[in-house]
């Protein structure tokens, strides 16, 4: 994939997602929600059809809460995707972080491309900051780290998974509304569907404790902000209709996060809400350059898997899974 220039906007997303291979199983597969089994273990995961379709991205000016990044609005198409039904847990995240833990619950070897795949590295800390792993959002990676872990279970599932791109996001989270919030604007019902700031305690709660959006996304609202694929920057104007866009930048940050956490206010629930990863969540990490792996100061942010409806090739996957990770000094 060609590296674009710094802080490039792309408005046809790059050549990963454009080209596709179709071939018969593709064309024949059904567009259903499905469990995905982590192959010689008993753990899976679900992931639910996100139709295709066109979107207003952003929010207005009139909107109670509206930050100026997110506008101007812009109209956006959307191909089709699915999407997880829940961020992605400890019990899952641990197999890709420990070789050897994932060794020692598989009822068969690892391949020898799972075995040499490289790992992050132990962190100092306790990764979940005392709340706890049992069916709760794994928490703290970086971008790359994020990425790593999608190729890790590419090579488990033979199935691409990704992260979602910032558009790919807000539209599955609006489900098809156009209020703050994708059950209206009214931040009353907010409890019903996401933990933050009113409700949480102070720490993430287990997946799924609320109720999900109409197309079946539990905590895309709240428990922790959720990794994109884009680099953050400003919206631009566009008299077309845009189709799947990205932003992209060799740059390390910031990079786009969405969805809130349980730390989060009201106003920052909001579908349209923007968040960019910050260098300073490294600010306690000794080591130079800093982890590629880890952010020790955001045990708030988490990830969510995609998978388009039709797999790029191979050449692309490997372009997507493979990029360098940028030094952080």
């Amino acid at each position: 994939m060609e590296i674009l220039n710094k802080y490039k906007t792309v408005f046809v997303i790059p050549v990963l997602f454009l080209i596709i291979q179709i071939d018969s199983k593709t064309q024949n597969q059904s567009f259903e929600s499905y469990k995905q089994e982590i192959p010689n273990t008993n753990l899976s995961f679900e992931m639910v059809p996100i139709p295709a379709g066109e979107f207003l991205m952003g929010t207005s000016m009139e909107e109670i809460g509206h930050d100026g990044d997110e506008s101007p609005q812009r109209r956006v198409s959307i191909d089709a995707f699915w999407m997880g039904a829940h961020e992605v847990t400890w019990d899952v995240f641990e197999l890709f972080l420990d070789k050897d833990f994932e060794k020692a619950i598989s009822t068969k070897p690892i391949t020898q491309q799972v075995d040499g795949l490289s790992r992050p590295s132990t962190p100092y800390l306790d990764m979940t900051f005392g709340m706890g792993k049992e069916n709760k959002p794994a928490i703290a990676m970086t971008q790359y780290g994020a990425i790593q872990f999608c190729k890790w279970l590419y090579l488990k599932t033979g199935k691409f998974y990704r992260l979602p791109t910032e558009a790919e996001w807000e539209y599955a989270a609006r489900a098809g509304s156009n209020t703050a919030y994708f059950f209206g604007d009214k931040k009353e019902s907010l409890s019903e569907y996401a933990v933050y700031d009113s409700n949480s305690k102070g720490q993430t709660m287990p997946v799924g404790s609320k109720k999900p959006n109409p197309w079946g996304l539990y905590d895309i609202l709240g428990n922790v902000m959720e990794w994109t694929y884009d680099h953050y920057s400003p919206y631009r104007t566009s008299q077309n209709t845009i189709k799947n866009p990205v932003e992209t930048s060799e740059a390390l940050y910031p990079k786009v996060l969405r969805g809130g956490h349980y730390e989060s206010s009201e106003s920052e629930l909001r579908s349209g809400k923007r968040f960019a990863s910050d260098p300073i969540w490294k600010q306690l990490d000794p080591q130079i350059p800093k982890s590629q792996w880890w952010f020790p100061e955001a045990p708030f942010v988490g990830l969510r898997l995609v998978r388009p409806l039709i797999s790029p090739s191979e050449e692309e996957i490997k372009a997507y899974y493979n990029q360098e990770p940028i030094a952080d000094y």
